[in-house]
């Protein structure tokens, strides 16, 4: 009895300027307009980033589109800060984690989780230039090695 984890928005530009040091799992506080733009595929968190409050996080700058059958509420900011919700103590060791220097908190991926929107966030350290180059080496090489093997067989 497997849990059914459905991805519904990656940060891949995550992976390739940060080198990932520690992820978790946080639920996020959403309206019933944004839940359902979520689940049609309508967010982005590419440029999204996650920021300690007064003891609290918070999500920014990430989009969730105006749901289309929403009524259209004029009101809605579809870059609003979004808290998101953790044990205490995990907001403590993430908030000791940031002041270290070079380190930050970055959104992965946005999934739902037995009908729950949970926002997988890592804390992160940024990457040099010549590491990102190294990056795409390794992938290129992983590429061809499969390339090879799939001739093969």
């Amino acid at each position: 009895m497997s849990e059914e984890i459905k991805v519904l928005a990656m940060n891949r530009k995550a992976r390739f300027d940060y080198h990932i040091l520690e992820t978790l799992e946080a639920g996020i506080v959403l309206t019933g307009a944004e839940i359902k733009s979520i689940r049609a595929g309508e967010a982005t968190i590419t440029e999204g980033y996650v920021r300690p409050d007064r003891g609290e996080l918070f999500l920014l700058n990430a989009y969730i589109k105006p749901y289309a059958h929403s009524g259209g509420d004029k009101e809605y900011d579809p870059l609003r800060p979004r808290k998101l919700l953790l044990h205490k103590r995990e907001v403590e060791k993430l908030v000791r984690e940031l002041e270290t220097k070079g380190v930050t908190i970055v959104p992965l991926q946005i999934h739902l989780k037995k009908g729950r929107a949970k926002l997988e966030i890592a804390l992160a350290k940024g990457k040099a230039a010549p590491d990102k180059r190294q990056s795409v080496k390794q992938k290129e090489s992983d590429r061809e090695m499969a390339r090879a093997l799939s001739r093969k067989g």
